[in-house]
């Protein structure tokens, strides 16, 4: 399997060189240059195997310069029962006979990021290895609140890797904060940035698009990578979970082979939409892909009216990994419907105008793919109550969106075609937006975070995740900000060059 950008076809690398590389010289963003298949006997025999199986049928398609030992050395340390706290890695909670939850959350940080995480510093130091590279490969990630944290812990300590996360100061949770500057490890920095996600995200791809710092880096004997959705090898374990949720519903007589399903996910950078929509091309029997967004909702008009505009008010909402204003997974989207050229031309004309436009035959096919909504706090708020009324299944905020927006497709279409929604984070990471949605305002005032902590346990019957519990104790290693142009600096004083 050979890999290409996104914005120049003429690239021409391994998978290994991908992922060590992470971001195009010139911006653009790796693809495979096929897309592997998997048969529906391959997927129904899947139904019988484990997740760390599941995962090598559909990570040998597309890493082929990896030994089958490689990839399942890299399958077995990521994931096992001591890290994810369950034997299913990702399992299927059963909500209705129309609807099933993927719980993506019960890894280390409990949130959907570690699916991949846990594997990426795998995946990364095997790359390095077969390609020969001796300089240290800094990691550097902008982060909406989960991704920092996943990152932090898969690298932590990780031989031959240094990683610097950025997240915007006014921008995460209380919880997800302290995860970050709590995180210990001899090879890790974290720093906050005055401003949003997308200041963050375009300062870290500032820095991986300019040759004059990354000849600097050079000389100093570093290399850069990434941990984000923009390194393939961070999005392509995400495809594997779309597989192990049809072959779980496989195994447990809720569908037949071939029938199909819709999927749900609550999307920010559009990365884990994406895993789902690669699953399709592979094979999957996808009916339909619900993409929900929060209040920033410049998906769900995009994918509505086919324009895309970055100038547009931001708001910090109680689902902070979707407070995204640029989706930079679209871009791989956009080239599997529409081909280099034309994503050369969006991508310049985002930047040039904050915006772009495509054309009606293009948003036809992309309607054909995916059906997009969103909905505010209220909403969601609405949804978590009236979900833990029902069914007694809490959720968090992210999740929560999710479902409000399934609820609205299902009314709007009629389609009663059995849905997996991804749920993608523990509702402790915010259990105060939980329990004010439950309880009320009232319920969470004067109360610190770890108070809420026991608070939801007590309420939902659920075991707060050990590794929250935990941060009460930790000290804070990281009291740092800086602005966005200020970035190459921070980066600097981490690598003490």
């Amino acid at each position: 399997m050979r890999y290409q950008s996104t914005r120049n076809e003429q690239i021409d690398l391994s998978s290994a060189q991908a992922i060590k590389q992470g971001l195009s010289e010139e911006g653009g963003l790796f693809v495979p240059k096929q897309i592997p298949s998997l048969s529906s006997l391959e997927i129904e025999r899947m139904a019988k195997k484990s997740y760390q199986e599941r995962a090598y049928d559909v990570l040998s398609k597309f890493l082929d310069d990896f030994t089958e030992e490689e990839l399942k050395d890299c399958i077995t340390k990521a994931y096992s029962k001591e890290r994810f706290e369950t034997e299913n890695i990702a399992p299927l909670y059963k909500l209705n006979d129309e609807t099933y939850f993927l719980e993506l959350w019960h890894g280390p940080t409990c949130a959907f990021k570690d699916m991949a995480l846990q594997i990426l510093p795998h995946l990364l130091t095997t790359s390095i290895r077969k390609t020969g590279e001796t300089r240290k490969v800094v990691i550097l990630v902008a982060t909406s609140g989960d991704t920092g944290k996943a990152a932090l812990e898969g690298f932590k300590d990780v031989n031959g890797t240094r990683i610097i996360v950025f997240y915007p100061k006014r921008g995460v949770s209380e919880i997800q904060k302290l995860q970050m500057v709590t995180q210990e490890g001899n090879n890790v920095g974290v720093a906050a940035v005055e401003g949003n996600f997308d200041d963050a995200q375009n300062g870290v791809k500032t820095i991986f698009t300019d040759e004059e710092y990354k000849e600097f880096l050079a000389n100093n004997n570093f290399v850069l990578s990434s941990a984000n959705s923009i390194n393939w090898g961070r999005l392509v374990p995400q495809i594997v979970y779309y597989f192990s949720a049809y072959a779980d519903m496989l195994h447990n007589d809720e569908i037949k082979s071939g029938d199909k399903i819709n999927v749900c996910v609550p999307t920010g950078n559009f990365g884990n939409i994406l895993s789902a929509y690669y699953a399709k091309l592979m094979g999957l029997p996808i009916n339909k892909l619900i993409c929900a967004s929060n209040k920033n909702n410049v998906l769900t008009e995009f994918i509505n009216t086919g324009l895309y505009n970055k100038n547009r008010k931001f708001f910090t909402t109680a689902s902070p990994s979707m407070d995204i204003l640029i989706s930079s997974n679209l871009e791989r989207f956009l080239y599997l419907l529409a081909g280099s050229e034309k994503v050369k031309g969006y991508m310049s004309d985002l930047k040039e105008k904050s915006e772009y436009k495509v054309d009606n035959a293009l948003l036809s096919e992309i309607q054909e793919i995916m059906w997009a909504g969103f909905c505010d706090d209220e909403a969601a708020f609405a949804s978590i109550s009236e979900t833990e009324k029902e069914y007694g299944y809490v959720m968090d905020t992210h999740t929560a969106v999710a479902k409000n927006v399934y609820d609205k497709y299902v009314a709007e279409t009629g389609d009663k075609t059995k849905t997996v929604i991804a749920s993608t984070a523990s509702p402790f990471k915010f259990s105060q937006s939980v329990l004010m949605a439950m309880d009320g305002i009232e319920s969470v005032a004067g109360k610190d975070e770890f108070t809420l902590l026991a608070e939801l346990a007590e309420k939902s019957g659920l075991r707060a995740p050990k590794s929250l519990a935990e941060l009460k104790n930790k000290l804070t290693i990281f009291n740092i900000a800086c602005e966005k142009d200020e970035m190459p600096q921070m980066v600097n004083e981490f690598l003490n060059i």
